[in-house]
């Protein structure tokens, strides 16, 4: 019998929210505005009205660019750190990075990470995307937490997250270059960022562009030394195992024989480029043309086997290389025109790409499905994919300027993705020794094409009913469809395919299927300014996620017909083919405060959100196939807290402080699936991926020199309790340990230059940031052969450098 294939590619409830280090800015203000010093004076539109974050009367908040600057914030995982309520496991450049907000998550930690999420509307300025395109040139990251699909076209189910960049400017030249460099543990290599920001007016007061350019060098950690000379002959276990042994990986001569070493395979080679265009034919009509590229390679997991057959801490005991090769474009025009004094439209058009080609070792996967494949003694296998992201999508907005005691905001929003996928498994030398007549030894090929198309119409319109209270309501109608067709075929023993060498699908083996639905979401929101310090805010809000497609293909009869003599069937039947969109319910009280003469500043925010049709990963009944279901009911409630006190003129803290309780609150049976076998879990089950208390501290010197000149010494601390990796620790799950980690940064700084040293994670410290499969497959024997499929993501050890940043 040959064996199947289980889909590991499971969509997450993902999103992104939090606050640190000094509130949004407005997409247009002064860009030096991000280094006040008075961080709830600082102007916000997140909510589409400029005004200060002190007035600001819902919970809108951002990460600086100061912040991303002296922390050395390059992506998404690393903003997580100093963001309260964010989760995103450090999960290597192999990925985006799974991003969970407020514990809104249903699904295992994997140490794959994510490519796509649709739980958070992510923006780069104003065109929707998930892609983790690189922190550079940015002027801020804007957080607004709580579903916005009354004020965005992304309709989320936790909330929108906006890159804010530096644009473009018609009066200034100017030159920003940066660059680091700096040695890491656990490596043989040096690592090195370095990028430069450019600004070109070419007609004064209508014409500017604007581009930023990069590369990532950082250095990789992850060695896997037991990678097989030559596949289908070498011996992937020499030591095998007996009734008294888990075996070994041999004596020096056999591994001298059988195998060979890549050190530091997970290294990130990253080039990125953003470039835009600003036309602008007086202040109140301007347009932005803008093209960005990214390629990430990395050359295997950012994990470790936990200890299996010997393997050490920062080692993996993986057969084959495990390189990812991710390209990302990006290209939109969006225009703002004033209508008079009576409203400002903005139309933004983008089309985004991305293209991502990675091996994976097959062979535990294979292995565990107990086919008897170990009976090769060389057994292996890997697999070969590649997956395609198309989007486009199109908004129309129009906000009110007339002024007067009521304001608003109405929108349409159309957005298409197109998803393919190609999964090819081989088994080197096993057709030959099988005496099937499969010379390329190709065992499994699969081929998925989908289509999400969302609509939606959305707006919300807010009343002054004095200077100090306003009310705010909202309502979007939204709508989407969603189609898939795919096929896949067992080339070994010719089931669904031709003779070597073919490696085209059978068109009997495609079976196409369509859903789709539509509903409403809405918003009430209310606050009262008590003081021009004293600020107190509440939102009873809605949110929703689309449902979608399953990345899996449809039984055909034939595959029935096999299924029910007891044959191998990798397929879904008509229940399993799609999945509804789910909901939250999100109530949260904040207050805003400056108190002190301003010398502490603070925001907190408690928040009770309930989560409807929560979809869930689940697996074929032919084939044990991932795939996603709604299946469960759950709750998030806690609060946030970040706080700024100027302890002395020259002394700042800022702190942020997270406490996020989500669980289940329903029964749901077979919810959590183990080795094929479903596992129940009950009502107050704790969600996985998210840390239950979460926390970070800055304290910032700043010594003045004179003349412009300063030095600033910055110390940071960073708090990540104890996460599970499944509901309620049920089919084998674990708790996966709180760590806390320092960093520190001493810099000379003037008006044009900047030069320092730091140290990031300093005590090298070891943690695991995500599991993937569970203890069940620890160390687990199939006849004389240990398995390797568990596996423990690793956070990245101590780095120490140079940094250094000039300004023309």
């Amino acid at each position: 019998m040959v064996p199947g294939f289980y889909r590991a590619g499971l969509l997450c409830a993902t999103a992104l929210m939090g606050v640190t280090g000094a509130p949004a800015l407005a997409q247009d203000a002064p860009q030096d505005s991000s280094s006040s010093s008075d961080t709830n004076e600082i102007i916000v539109t997140g909510s589409r009205r400029t005004t200060t974050l002190q007035d600001a009367p819902m919970n809108i908040s951002a990460v600086s660019a100061a912040t991303i600057e002296s922390q050395r914030l390059d992506d998404i995982r690393s903003l997580a750190s100093f963001t309260p309520g964010v989760t995103v496991a450090d999960t290597g450049p192999a990925s985006t990075g799974g991003i969970i907000l407020r514990g809104i998550a249903s699904g295992d930690t994997s140490v794959f990470g994510a490519n796509s999420g649709n739980s958070v509307g992510v923006y780069l300025g104003e065109v929707p995307l998930y892609l983790d395109f690189k922190l550079i040139d940015v002027e801020r990251v804007e957080v607004l937490q709580g579903p916005q699909g009354t004020l965005y076209g992304l309709g989320t189910l936790a909330g929108a997250v906006r890159y804010i960049p530096n644009r473009p400017d018609t009066n200034n030249f100017t030159v920003d270059v940066h660059g680091r460099g700096y040695a890491q543990s656990h490596s043989d290599e040096f690592g090195g960022v370095g990028d430069v920001a450019v600004n070109v007016p070419i007609i004064k007061d209508h014409v500017a562009f604007r581009t930023s350019t990069g590369y990532y060098d950082n250095a990789g950690f992850i060695d896997y030394n037991y990678l097989l000379q030559r596949p289908g002959v070498s011996n992937p276990q020499p030591g095998r195992a007996t009734a008294t042994s888990t075996g070994s990986l041999g004596t020096t001569d056999d591994y001298a024989a059988n195998f060979r070493r890549r050190e530091d395979v997970n290294y990130e080679h990253t080039f990125t480029t953003r470039n835009q265009l600003l036309l602008e034919v007086n202040p109140a009509i301007k347009a932005y043309l803008t093209y960005a590229h990214q390629t990430t390679k990395t050359g295997g997991r950012q994990a470790n086997g936990s200890g299996v057959l010997g393997t050490g801490k920062y080692e993996a005991p993986f057969r084959y290389l495990e390189p990812v090769d991710r390209s990302a474009d990006l290209f939109s025009a969006e225009f703002n025109i004033g209508l008079g004094n009576i409203a400002q439209l903005v139309s933004t058009t983008a089309y985004t790409k991305q293209h991502i080609e990675s091996v994976d070792d097959n062979t535990d996967l294979l292995l565990d499905l107990d086919y008897g494949y170990e009976a090769f003694p060389a057994f292996s296998s890997y697999a070969n994919n590649e997956r395609r992201y198309k989007q486009f999508n199109q908004e129309v907005r129009l906000v009110s300027t007339h002024g007067g005691p009521v304001s608003w905001v109405v929108g349409g929003f159309y957005n298409r993705l197109k998803y393919a996928s190609d999964r090819l498994e081989y088994t080197p030398g096993f057709s030959n020794f099988a005496g099937l007549g499969r010379t390329d030894d190709l065992e499994y090929i699969s081929k998925l094409n989908s289509k999400t198309v969302e609509k939606a119409l959305y707006g919300e319109a807010s009343l002054h009913l004095t200077d100090q209270w306003q009310v705010t309501g909202g309502i979007r109608y939204f709508k989407y469809d969603a189609t898939v067709v795919g096929g896949s075929a067992l080339p070994l023993i010719g089931v669904g395919i031709g003779a070597y060498p073919s490696t085209t699908i059978n068109a009997n083996r495609f079976k196409p299927g369509s859903t789709g639905k539509d509903g409403i979401v809405w918003k009430a929101n209310t606050s009262y300014k008590f003081s021009d310090d004293l600020l107190a805010y509440f939102t009873y809000s809605t949110g929703y996620r689309v449902g979608g497609a399953n990345q899996v293909i449809a039984c055909t009869q034939a595959d029935l017909d096999r299924a029910a003599s007891g044959g191998q069937v990798l397929c879904a039947l008509p229940n399993e083919l799609f999945y509804g969109p789910d909901r939250t319910r999100n109530l949260e009280l904040g207050v805003r405060a400056s108190l002190f003469d301003k010398r502490l500043q603070l925001t907190v925010d408690g928040y009770r959100v309930k989560w409807s049709g929560v979809q869930v990963p689940s697996q074929t009944l032919n084939g044990a196939i991932g795939i996603t279901v709604n299946g469960a009911e759950a709750v998030s409630q806690g609060f946030d807290f970040q706080g700024t006190l100027k302890i002395t003129p020259k002394l700042s803290l800022i702190g942020t402080y997270s406490y996020v309780d989500a669980h289940l609150t329903r029964d749901a049976a077979g919810l959590v699936v183990s080795q094929g076998v479903r596992d129940d879990a009950f009502d107050g089950d704790r969600l996985p991926g998210s840390a239950k208390n979460s926390g970070s501290a800055q304290l910032i010197y700043t010594q003045p020199l004179g003349d412009g000149r300063k030095v600033q010494a910055t110390v940071a601390s960073v708090y990540r309790g104890n996460i599970y990796s499944r509901v309620g620790l049920r089919g084998n799950g674990e708790a996966i340990p709180h760590y806390t980690t320092q960093s520190a940064s001493l810099n000379y700084i003037t008006r044009q230059f900047e030069v320092g040293v730091f140290a990031d994670n300093i005590f090298d410290k070891y943690a695991v940031t995500a599991i993937s499969n569970d203890r069940s497959s620890y160390n687990q024997v199939r006849s004389d052969v240990v398995e390797r499929y568990y596996s423990r993501g690793v956070l990245t050890p101590r780095r120490v450098g140079v940094e250094f940043r000039l300004h023309y």
